[in-house]
């Protein structure tokens, strides 16, 4: 499946002077969310910058059907609704839109439920790495090294990989994407519709005010998390795994830009800027990373063409 961005619906799905940031790129994922989908979706959003961006009821700022629901309960609000619309005979695509901390840390416990019950809904982690909502504290998914107002000398631990926990699930979609590549972000949106069951996607978003970047930059910077190899592209359909044909390249360390490139762009990593050994922690990280995605190539990797057959047929 390729997809020709400008053959898509070109509408208001985000209404203009909604109350997100400048550069927000919450915005640009749920206009990728319509844009692939279409109106036959109905949102789930716990707490978070999607419940503020909306604006204040009965008026909303976003063209979507929506179930605001408390922090912890996204996954399992969406597998009711799910359900209710099963038993009008209704085929509606019902998504969870959740940031890091709904997802990773007060969600998990509905996350890994739904997912272990193979519900038939999509869970979209918007993954802007900290609570921003709230005051920028951090999260399980808040990376190594980076500042945040209860992390002010910089994470000491790593980030949580929820997308390897999903896939330890034993589900039947898992994928990463980045909002500074739509289409790719678009094509897995398209390929998760046409499979029944639990399905999640993994969305960076860099966030300008909580990372500290100019808000002109969101896609840049969401690329060059790609481009330096620390966030990794990928899918795993039906028990086989493979990277994004955009990442592809980047398995190649050569190939990958200097994560310095990356981490001098945000403000929340000045203070590593001029400690080598700090950066170089990073740079481990990213190379055990790509160690895990050996590992799951190797795991997942279906023989005699049967793992393309798959992605084509969808």
């Amino acid at each position: 499946m390729v997809v020709n961005i400008r053959k898509l619906p070109d509408r208001y799905y985000i209404m203009p002077g909604n109350a997100a940031c400048p550069g927000c790129p919450e915005t640009m994922g749920l206009r990728y969310i319509k844009m692939a989908l279409g109106d036959n979706v109905v949102l789930v959003i716990p707490a978070g910058c999607s419940s503020v961006i909306q604006g204040i009821a009965p008026r909303s700022g976003i063209n979507f059907p929506i179930l605001n629901i408390v922090f912890a309960a996204a996954a399992s609000a969406a597998s009711g609704l799910k359900a209710a619309f099963e038993a009008q005979g209704k085929d509606v695509h019902v998504v969870v839109w959740a940031g890091d901390g709904g997802t990773g840390d007060i969600g998990f416990q509905a996350l890994s439920g739904a997912a272990e019950r193979d519900e038939d809904i999509i869970y979209i982690c918007v993954d802007n790495e900290a609570y921003m909502n709230t005051g920028i504290q951090r999260s399980s998914l808040t990376p190594y090294g980076a500042w945040t107002t209860t992390t002010w000398t910089g994470k000491k631990e790593h980030k949580k990989n929820i997308p390897y926990i999903l896939i330890s699930h034993g589900v039947k979609y898992v994928a990463t994407a980045s909002v500074g590549y739509p289409t790719d972000f678009i094509e897995k949106l398209q390929r998760a519709a046409k499979i029944r069951g639990f399905r999640y996607i993994h969305l960076l978003a860099p966030c300008p005010i909580g990372w500290r970047f100019d808000p002109g930059l969101t896609a840049k910077v969401a690329q060059l998390a790609v481009q330096t190899g620390l966030f990794p592209l990928y899918e795993y359909i039906n028990g086989v795994f493979r990277l994004s044909p955009i990442a592809k390249k980047y398995k190649d360390p050569k190939k990958r830009k200097p994560v310095i490139e990356y981490l001098k762009l945000q403000g929340r990593y000045k203070h590593l800027l001029n400690k080598p050994d700090e950066v170089k922690k990073i740079e481990e990280y990213i190379e055990n990373l790509w160690h895990l995605i050996d590992a799951l190539e190797k795991t997942f990797t279906a023989e005699g063409g049967k793992g393309e057959a798959i992605y084509r047929s969808l």
